[in-house]
């Protein structure tokens, strides 16, 4: 019998729908489930649950994922860090727990100069479409990122040429760069093989490198993957991976709660009460949820009302109230997942806070974080209670992020992994905070932060550059244009047959070769 369980008591069995008689895969359409479900929750989709094995060596796991693909998950974009917690896509290089470069990809790699790094391609490595892994198939790759328009976020600002030469990759960048190989670990850069490349279109479906083939993509409702016999590495101990992309928290933790989903990404903090806390793993993230205020354009083009802005908002209570204390009050942008962040410098108020005085502001965030509306909802009441006026707005993600950029919102509440890329903050500064950042929601330009990101890049991993990087915290959060929040923590839902996801604070790992259910 296959259960379907809508979150509820008294759930009833529905009789195994006859797959084998179907020619070719169906991504399980339980009708009725799934109405049950719609009604109840908001489901976008159902799951598909494992097929277990007497002895446990050839088991599928379902996956439920926060956020649906945003751009037909390609690797340039954020989808990529999809492909990489499913292993289906891989990088030259990784970097281990301290957040340091390891081999991947590429056995080994030695800058020759101040701009010039030359990378050793792995041996025996084949792609999902049964071609080799080749220094050119890696150079292709690369070189294909780098003349993207628009550009993976993890080459912001870095002017790259690729090229191969036996089983070496060298890559040439206009200034010296230090994280070249950190650049090379952000799933934003894997290597795919060279048929994925179609034009300005770039598909990961049989043609990554990883112990999981990826085989079927539902639009932004589900995927299919399954093992990939040929990896290069330790085999994978599942069959596949079923994933649905489940944007509603509520239906994610329902979802664990009646077995399902195996394994559920980002269980909301109001759901994680209800839930057996044996089958929760809470991680401190390298995440901060930050209130960006537009000093550009409209009344936080003032400095004054921006600083009292920051005299008003309570963080604790933010912290205690919508995270119910699963979460740490944020110091700066960078939080506990960073531990040396805490050496930084005493920060000074520079500016002295404007009455707001029935100002009128627009706060808007987007849906897909379920705390993300509940933080509005509070800051509105702290806002107003000091005077300004506020017109909330909250949208799905992918309905807002283009008004967002374009700063259309006096103040934006986001969510952002502060090392989700090069596993060094620098990148992400740089990226929302300075003059040329593309992802600078503040709308900032400030001299002062683009002199001490510059004085920061080309110094070498280490204290010096850890000094730098603080030193250019401390001027952003002096224009009070971005006002940290807090330190989340991610939820990790794992059914209690499942072993071995990892729990990756960088949000790039979790169904792993060593993954299985026992």
């Amino acid at each position: 019998m296959l259960w379907v369980v809508a979150p509820r008591s008294g759930a009833r069995p529905l009789p195994r729908i006859p797959w084998k008689k179907f020619p070719v895969h169906v991504t399980r359409p339980l009708t009725g489930a799934c109405l049950v479900l719609t009604a109840a929750l908001t489901l976008t989709g159902c799951f598909a649950p494992s097929d277990q094995s007497a002895d446990g060596a050839d088991d599928r796991v379902s996956v439920a994922m926060l956020q649906p693909p945003r751009s037909a998950l390609s690797p340039l974009s954020d989808d990529a860090f999809k492909l990489s917690r499913w292993s289906t896509a891989e990088t030259l290089v990784v970097l281990d727990d301290n957040g340091d470069p390891q081999p991947g990809l590429a056995t080994e790699w030695t800058r020759v100069d101040d701009t010039t790094w030359e990378f050793t391609v792995r041996d025996g490595v084949v792609f999902h479409d049964g071609t080799d892994l080749t220094a050119d198939a890696a150079a292709h790759a690369l070189e294909y990122a780098a003349q993207a328009a628009p550009k993976p976020r993890i080459l912001d600002g870095v002017d790259l040429t690729v090229a191969a030469e036996g089983d070496t990759v060298t890559v040439t960048t206009a200034d010296g760069d230090p994280l070249v190989p950190h650049r090379l670990s952000s799933p934003q850069l894997s290597i795919l093989a060279e048929s994925a490349y179609d034009g300005d279109t770039v598909s990961p479906v049989g043609t990554g490198t990883g112990p999981f083939e990826l085989v079927e993509v539902n639009g932004t409702t589900s995927a299919r993957l399954e093992r990939f016999d040929g990896y290069w590495g330790d085999p994978a101990r599942l069959s596949g991976i079923d994933v649905t992309f489940v944007p509603d928290g509520t239906a994610r933790a329902a979802a664990l709660r009646t077995g399902e989903a195996d394994i559920v990404e980002a269980v909301p903090v109001s759901q994680a009460a209800l839930l057996d806390q044996e089958l929760l793993t809470e991680v401190p993230m390298p995440r901060t949820n930050t209130l960006h205020l537009n000093a550009a354009d409209g009344p936080f083009a003032d400095p004054g009302l921006r600083a009292a802005v920051r005299e008003t908002i309570d963080r604790r209570a933010l912290v205690e109230g919508v995270y119910e204390g699963r979460a740490d009050v944020a110091e700066g942008l960078l939080g506990p997942a960073l531990p040396w962040s805490a050496d930084r410098p005493e920060r000074t108020a520079s500016t002295e806070a404007t009455d707001p005085d029935g100002v009128a502001i627009t706060l808007a965030t987007y849906s897909d974080r379920p705390e993300q509306p509940e933080i509005v909802t509070v800051l509105a009441q702290q806002l107003e209670d000091a005077g300004f006026e506020v017109e909330q707005a909250v949208r799905e993600y992918a309905n807002i992020e283009q008004d967002m950029l374009a700063g259309e919102f006096d103040a934006f509440v986001l969510s952002r992994a502060t090392v989700l890329d090069s596993g060094d903050p620098l990148a992400y500064m740089a990226s929302d905070f300075s003059c040329d950042g593309s992802f600078n929601i503040a709308q900032l330009c400030d001299a002062d932060v683009d002199d001490l990101l510059a004085e920061a890049e080309p110094l070498a991993t280490g204290a010096d550059r850890r000094t730098a990087i603080l030193a250019a915290e401390a001027a952003i959060l002096a224009t009070d244009a971005a006002i940290p929040l807090l330190h989340e923590r991610v939820i990790q839902g794992d059914a209690a047959h499942v072993a071995d996801s990892a729990k990756d604070p960088r949000e790039r790992l979790l169904v792993t070769p060593r993954t299985r259910l026992d």
